[in-house]
């Protein structure tokens, strides 16, 4: 009798999720006005994750760092290479470095106006990580791994995740600055400032795993 019951209950689960429509309180578009309208900026993705479920964000950001830190501490005991080798060839050197300025230009558009049109921190960060990596892909590794402690980028790497944190709390206890006007290049409050951050901060971090792997496996 039980799995008769459990059986018609499966069965009858099955149908709604099948065949009842979710009931939607109003349309598709009107939630996106409101979103729009709410956030001050018209990229209403950038919204919704820099606002309206900023809380996931801020995990998403802690999840990146945490797996920087994973990829150091799988390496930890490798035995790093005696050589690297690098593309040499002229036509792939142009290329890889004419990539890599496009994708570092690219990045820094994402950042500075992704709150106005397609794109966003995380989309920038990546963009910023595929210039390094392209970068890396002709240069000595040396090179990189000076620069990368000249200029103490594991710090502002840092210092980019703690400001993010810090503005995104702020933002949750209901702290804003003015959303400006509507389609302005200063405008949604603190989502442009976000966004930037998010886009320091991947671009950062792709740089320092890229430096880990390609000491210990190479560009392969």
């Amino acid at each position: 009798m039980g799995k008769w019951l459990y059986t018609l209950a499966a069965v009858a689960f099955g149908v709604k999720m099948v065949f009842l429509p979710h009931p939607v309180p109003e349309s598709p578009l009107g939630i996106v006005a409101a979103v729009v309208n709410d956030s001050g900026i018209p990229n209403a993705v950038s919204a919704i994750i820099l606002r309206n479920r900023l809380y996931d964000t801020v995990w998403e950001v802690v999840v990146f760092t945490i797996a920087i830190m994973g990829v150091n501490v799988l390496m930890a005991n490798e035995q790093p290479l005696r050589r690297v080798v690098q593309l040499t060839d002229s036509p792939s050197v142009v290329l890889a470095q004419l990539g890599a300025t496009i994708a570092a230009l690219v990045g820094v558009e994402l950042a500075l106006r992704g709150h106005l049109s397609p794109g966003g921190g995380f989309a920038a960060g990546v963009a910023g990580g595929t210039a390094i990596g392209l970068i890396a892909m002709t240069s000595p590794p040396q090179l990189l791994q000076r620069i990368y402690q000249r200029w103490h980028v594991s710090t502002w790497e840092k210092l980019a995740v703690l400001g993010f944190i810090i503005l995104a709390l702020a933002t949750l206890w209901g702290w804003q600055l003015p959303r400006g006007e509507l389609g302005a290049l200063v405008s949604g409050g603190l989502i442009p400032v976000l966004n930037a951050l998010v886009a320091v901060k991947v671009t950062l971090g792709s740089w320092a795993m890229l430096l880990v792997f390609i000491r210990y496996r190479g560009l392969l």
